[in-house]
């Protein structure tokens, strides 16, 4: 990995990069991160008596919609055309909480991470959102990259 910090002229001004001759290549990247809760809160988001509906319908919505809102988002991130984007939601009995993890994908220049984290971090805050009444202590954590393809890097797996 090279040392230079490619975000900075050489003035030590901030700018975005140029991309155009990088490798068009097909690029994925999938991301994961917990949402804890009492098991109450849990029981009541499994059973559907949660007071706000289908949380998980809504979350899955805003994880995509934040995935394609990323470069208005993240300073200095590209636009990226997805050509592909699943958000999945699981609730998981030993966190006690859900587990929320994205997958994004696109044909291009540049890496698709930011898209799958700010997926995950969309979704979690939603779920957060709807839930909040019924538990305002819940805790949104974990939120990390967990695989990576495509580029000059290549294949990276945490």
């Amino acid at each position: 990995m090279s040392d230079r910090v490619t975000h900075l002229t050489s003035q030590g001004e901030v700018h975005m990069i140029d991309i155009g001759e990088k490798a068009v290549t097909k690029r994925t990247a999938t991301a994961a991160g917990e949402l804890l809760m009492l098991n109450s809160t849990l029981d009541a988001v499994v059973n559907g008596t949660t007071p706000k509906g289908d949380v998980f319908a809504v979350a899955r919505i805003a994880g995509i919609q934040g995935a394609k809102k990323t470069a208005e988002l993240i300073p200095l991130c590209h636009p990226l055309p997805l050509s592909g984007l699943s958000v999945e939601i699981e609730p998981d009995h030993e966190l006690p909480g859900l587990r929320v993890q994205a997958t994004c994908s696109t044909t291009g220049q540049t890496g698709v991470e930011m898209e799958a984290i700010t997926a995950v971090s969309t979704a979690l805050i939603t779920l957060y959102d709807m839930l909040k009444s019924v538990e305002p202590g819940m805790s949104i954590q974990q939120i990390h990259l967990l695989e990576k393809d495509g580029g000059r890097h290549g294949h990276w797996k945490r």
